[in-house]
């Protein structure tokens, strides 16, 4: 399980419609630069690279320089940890709902 602190950035920077759609566009579509990523939506550009570097502080994307251009890539590793935990966490829930079946039945 990743560290609780990781955790905590990762699921913050996870916590916002905007950048859950740039994930989305990155898994969806592979590496894009910021003129790529603005098409057809109406936030910034300026919006846009606040929105990607909240991610890349919490290690879900890198850029590259492709000539004047910077080029986004997401990091799978962080989105399986973000799985993993939550798939974790269900885990337990089913347990203590279980336990409370189990409890209310007897």
């Amino acid at each position: 399980m990743p560290a609780r602190r990781n955790s905590a950035h990762l699921f913050a920077a996870l916590g916002d419609q905007t950048r859950l759609r740039l994930v989305r566009r990155l898994c969806d579509d592979g590496p894009m630069s910021i003129t790529r990523l603005t098409a057809g939506s109406r936030v910034t550009r300026q919006a846009i690279t606040k929105h990607l570097r909240v991610m890349e502080g919490a290690g879900l994307v890198c850029s590259t320089r492709h000539g004047r251009e910077s080029v986004w890539h997401l990091d799978a590793r962080r989105v399986d940890e973000a799985r993993t935990y939550l798939e974790r966490i269900s885990r337990q829930w089913d347990a203590a709902l279980a336990r409370l079946q189990k409890f209310v039945e007897e």
